[in-house]
């Protein structure tokens, strides 16, 4: 089996199984009326109107209605100005000055130490970390700054207006330092919000309502979604619940929770297990991965009594862990398999085999049928 799929990762178009079209997943809103047809929407934005848009564009939408709606919020960031490696601030210095989005040395501890004052004196800060991977030199300024000032302080001082972006997870060539998956390493540090959105109208929601909220938030954008995920975006001011989680496909017979990219390859694996064996897969879209919806998850495991947990993290001190570890405690006697997790291999990201380390259609599917015929 391993060898298999090897073979499948790497010849993903020969095979048919592993090819995945991002732009037609079938959780994307590729019509206008799929895009207002959205329960979690206000009123006045579901009457509004719409503009095509990929990731990085509704991201750049959602910073602009940030910035415009709260005159103390700051962008700043590694070549913001510019913007950023991913284009997520283009124009945005041009329209809202040199005062409000600026560049920043290139020094991570800085950059987050810098948005921690200035949320401490009640107002936005907005930061960009060029990649995730880069996150790790101001890992000390997050866990034991960021997290822990409203509880030190007795709620006297906050940085709740501290919201922190940056690019996450594969892309298909990132090898060691470009392509990590770094939420868990969050996921231990109480006061720290984690959220991974997976399509454009999702990042702008919830990006606004990471913005707002009055939490330190790290905002996890999945870089290849960037320019590979497009939907209609309604262009009004809204924001999605950042405490809910989303059934993204009914089903009855496996639950299968993850949240970002995977997600893409999780729903052509579940139309596959249909097809081919008639399973029946809900999937859940975490997307606030710290915390998580349990209500929503567990709610979910007693009806079908499986549970697959998918994220392109290593394995091991993953989300799926934590996940795992809830679902026995929660549901134990509504279990009819063990809680299996799909993650990244534990070994550094490849240049090479990046494609083979993370989940994929092959995996999940073998997952899925493994679940169900335990």
């Amino acid at each position: 089996m391993l060898r298999l799929s090897r073979q499948i990762a790497r010849y993903s178009t020969q095979s048919g199984l592993n090819a995945v079209k991002f732009n037609e997943a079938p959780f994307l809103a590729n019509t206008v009326a799929k895009a207002l047809d959205n329960p979690e929407l206000p009123p006045s934005v579901r009457e509004s109107s719409v503009r095509q848009m990929n990731l990085y564009e509704a991201i750049n939408d959602g910073l602009r209605i940030a910035m415009e709606t709260d005159e103390s919020a700051v962008l700043f960031g590694e070549d913001v100005v510019f913007g950023g490696v991913f284009r997520c601030s283009k124009g945005l210095q041009e329209k809202f000055g040199s005062d409000r989005v600026f560049n920043s040395p290139l020094n991570e501890q800085a950059i987050v130490g810098f948005a921690i004052g200035y949320a401490a004196m009640n107002k936005t800060a907005i930061a960009e970390i060029q990649f995730a991977d880069y996150v790790f030199p101001a890992f000390d300024q997050l866990v034991n700054e960021a997290a822990k000032m409203r509880y030190r302080s007795g709620s006297q001082f906050t940085s709740g207006g501290l919201t922190v972006r940056m690019p996450c997870g594969a892309v298909g060539h990132g090898g060691l330092y470009h392509s990590q998956s770094g939420e868990a390493f969050f996921s231990h540090a109480p006061g720290l919000r984690v959220v991974v959105p997976r399509s454009p109208i999702q990042a702008k929601g919830l990006l606004l309502s990471s913005i707002r909220c009055q939490d330190p938030t790290l905002f996890l954008e999945p870089k290849i979604l960037y320019r590979a995920s497009i939907e209609q975006v309604p262009l009004g001011d809204f924001n999605l619940p950042l405490d809910k989680a989303e059934i993204i496909r009914p089903g009855t017979d496996v639950t299968i929770v993850s949240y970002g990219t995977p997600l893409y390859q999780i729903m052509k694996a579940a139309q596959l297990a249909k097809e081919q064996m008639g399973i029946s897969c809900e999937v859940i879209d975490l997307r606030t991965v710290v915390p998580w919806d349990r209500e929503t998850v567990i709610n979910s495991i007693k009806k079908t009594g499986r549970c697959i947990a998918v994220h392109e993290a290593p394995r091991t001190g993953g989300i799926g862990s934590e996940i795992a570890a809830e679902v026995q405690r929660l549901a134990f006697l509504h279990l009819e398999a063990p809680v299996l997790r799909i993650a990244h291999w534990d070994t550094p990201n490849s240049l090479s085999f990046e494609g083979f380390q993370i989940p994929d259609v092959a995996r999940i599917l073998d997952g899925i049928k493994a679940t169900v015929k335990f």
